[in-house]
């Protein structure tokens, strides 16, 4: 008996740098798991799109499938634009049983990827000291998704031992420059600005100009396709095939 399908199901960009980004790593978890059928798709904006590649896999033979949400925060798309795909594409194949995870979320793991893509840019600006440091995530209308970026900025600069504000690109205050201008209205002139997002696009790119803008040393690209996000999309994955085990 063949195990669930794993679609890895991302809202989706008119930047092709984000469906690149996503499709790359989607071959990451590919390469770990190379005995799973593993497809990538997307809400909209970019292509394939979910319900092509459900009507694929019933096409291929497969009956079960775990839809891992490649999102950062339980915010409108998890609540709504997830859940509404998965029951429309379910109705459509009699028989058929899919069940979405959890959102890949704030998960402690992603400290790690943002440390690496930070040393990166701070190499590249080549800088060397640092007082304070900006979380930037997407920002979102739902409080409870802010205050969970909020969280993993708080243990980030714990780790860190400096200062850490978490920025938002929308929908939220404060946005990324606003953030550097506080930290430099304190006296510190040594800023740098993690980009919490999970591939490159219009946001992240706003908010990396906003901090430069602003003043800030060095801006990290997105997660990306690194292994530890590739991790966090098998362990979803994992716990959504358990529950498709009948009890």
């Amino acid at each position: 008996m063949a195990a669930p399908a794993l679609v890895a199901l991302a809202h989706g960009s008119r930047d092709p740098r984000s469906a690149a980004t996503i499709k790359a790593l989607v071959a990451e978890v590919k390469t770990m798991r190379p005995d799973l059928r593993i497809e990538t798709a997307f809400l909209d904006l970019s292509r394939p799109s979910f319900d092509t590649v459900v009507d694929r896999l019933v096409k291929a033979g497969f009956d079960e499938i775990v839809v891992v949400p490649l999102l950062l925060t339980e915010a409108f798309h998890a609540k709504v634009d997830v859940p509404g795909a998965v029951a429309a594409a379910t109705a459509r194949h009699q028989g058929l049983k899919m069940r979405a995870t959890r959102v890949l979320g704030m998960e402690t793991a992603f400290l790690e990827v943002l440390d690496v893509r930070l040393r990166e840019a701070l190499r590249e600006a080549r800088v060397r000291e640092l007082d304070a440091l900006v979380l930037a995530a997407a920002g979102s209308s739902d409080a409870l998704a802010n205050q969970a970026v909020a969280r993993l900025a708080r243990t980030w600069g714990t780790r860190h031992k400096l200062p850490v504000t978490a920025a938002f690109a929308s929908a939220a205050p404060p946005a990324a420059g606003e953030a550097v201008r506080a930290f430099r209205a304190e006296g510190r002139r040594h800023i740098a600005v993690a980009s919490l997002f999970l591939a490159p696009g219009f946001l992240p790119d706003r908010a990396a100009e906003l901090a430069l803008e602003a003043g800030a040393v060095a801006v990290s690209e997105p997660l990306g396709a690194h292994p530890e996000v590739a991790r966090v999309i098998l362990a979803r994955y994992a716990v959504g095939a358990v529950e498709l085990v009948p009890v």
